[in-house]
């Protein structure tokens, strides 16, 4: 009998990589230590728990995220699916309700009958080379195990630090100075948008300038992700960089016609339209400076918050250094690593490499050694990042086209992104085709949650 996989971290990756596998026909042993032990971060003990944002990114066919989406699908991605069953309005963005999707996920791996699901904090790598193990446990891997990779790799062994938006409810905001529109009319009315004209912008600048922040320790330097900047830190960088980055108020127009000076979004969060993100506004100012600054903003002046910004450490290896283009670690390959502690940035690509890791311990069973995935796709575009980059220079990254291998023949550059999406769409179908994967259609989970018009979504306890 095979022995199972033993996957490690009931996160994105983890859940990917567990379903895919038992899918296919591996039996797999999937580690969680929530609800046993928590995070800085979790909030539940539910599967795939989303804490930074609701939102997988765009979902356009020709963006990268559109792109990698959509290749995911191909594999019939357990996180793809769940997302799409739960969405909730945001534009060209594929956004969740948060609660809804990680029960939904949950229910999958509980119910699948390849799965064990473990519910405990595994502190040692294993150590046989009888099993395969991938490990998954994302940017807040307990100490014990990251005390195990560090003396595995030696001192390569990286951090940054990454930032939470704060949700507050929507019926604590003022409905007639906000209005409802998505950005260049992509999604209708899925966002709800509080304008501000220059003077408003100036003084709210100022005010997030001064506010007073969490402070690091000494030993632990400010390294945030430039995707995921602190609102106040952005602040800093210039007096109109917030007009430029999360505030632009390009693609909006107020009900009168006018464009605002600056625009702050707020995404719905749940099916109800109950709680709202506000986009873009992660921040590691205190709970006490985040009531304050955020309330001077038009329409926010009585919001009551959900959560708090917050700002958690991520950590993350020097991949480049230590792993093969199989996520394989080049002194044990026995052992891989999924998700954000590769090196990958974001919900989507976290779930990706999951996916890829799972097909690829499939195919590699009994030390066949098929082609590894085309060289042309967004899949395998996350696995050149992680391997050849410049290790001096390591940093995570999401999916975008720099990543993948320029287009050979010259194309115009409207027509770039459609370039690539159809080189990758051929060479998949083409790889799919010589493929040993038929036959291996993924098992179906016995869904039985209500719909989304019959899903009751009760308020998250609020901190203020």
């Amino acid at each position: 009998m095979t022995a199972p996989v033993v996957v490690v971290g009931g996160g994105l990756a983890g859940s990917e990589c567990a379903f895919q596998l038992a899918s296919r026909g591996r039996p797999v042993t999937l580690y969680e230590m929530r609800p046993q032990r928590s995070t800085p971060a979790h909030a539940g003990s539910d599967l795939a728990e989303l804490v930074c944002s609701n939102s997988l990114r765009s979902d356009d066919p020709h963006h990268a995220a559109g792109l990698l989406k959509r290749e995911m699908e191909r594999f019939d991605s357990l996180i793809i699916a769940a997302a799409r069953r739960n969405a909730v309005p945001a534009g060209g963005a594929l956004a969740v309700d948060r609660a809804a999707f990680a029960a939904d996920i949950t229910e999958a791996i509980e119910s699948h009958p390849g799965i064990e699901l473990k519910r405990k904090e595994l502190t040692a790598l294993p150590a046989t080379r009888q099993c395969d193990c991938v490990i998954a446990t994302g940017p807040l891997t307990s100490e014990a195990l990251e005390q195990q990779i560090e003396e595995l790799i030696g001192t390569d062994h990286l951090y940054f630090y990454d930032a939470i938006a704060p949700i507050v409810t929507g019926d604590s905001l003022d409905h007639d100075r906000l209005f409802r529109a998505s950005r260049y009319g992509k999604g209708g009315d899925d966002y709800l948008n509080c304008p501000l004209d220059e003077t408003e912008y100036r003084s709210f600048h100022r005010e997030l300038r001064e506010a007073g922040t969490i402070e690091l320790r000494e030993f632990e330097r400010p390294l945030f992700f430039e995707g995921c900047l602190p609102i106040e830190e952005l602040a800093r960088r210039g007096e109109d960089t917030l007009r430029f980055g999360p505030m632009k108020p390009v693609g909006l127009r107020t009900p009168a016609g006018n464009r605002p000076h600056a625009v702050v979004q707020l995404r719905q969060e749940d099916l109800a339209r109950s709680q709202y993100n506000l986009v873009g506004f992660q921040s590691r100012m205190t709970w006490p400076e985040q009531r304050r600054v955020l309330r001077t903003l038009p329409g926010l002046e009585r919001a009551r918050f959900v959560r708090y910004g917050q700002v958690h450490r991520n950590t993350f290896i020097n991949a480049p250094l230590h792993l093969d283009r199989w996520y394989r670690f080049a002194r044990r390959p026995h052992l891989r690593l999924a998700g954000q502690l590769t090196g990958v940035e974001g919900y989507l690509e976290s779930a990706a490499t999951g996916l890829v890791v799972a097909l690829y311990l499939v195919l590699q069973a009994g030390d066949r050694k098929p082609p590894p995935l085309p060289d042309t796709t967004a899949l395998v575009a996350l696995a050149r990042h992680l391997t050849e980059s410049n290790p001096k220079r390591y940093q995570p990254t999401n999916i975008n086209y720099g990543l993948l291998e320029p287009l050979r023949e010259r194309v115009p550059r409207r027509e770039r992104r459609a370039a690539y999406v159809a080189r990758a769409q051929h060479a998949l179908d083409v790889w799919l085709d010589s493929m040993d994967l038929a036959g291996t259609i993924p098992w179906r989970p016995p869904f039985s949650k209500p719909g989304p018009e019959e899903r009751t979504n009760a308020p998250a306890r609020s901190p203020s």
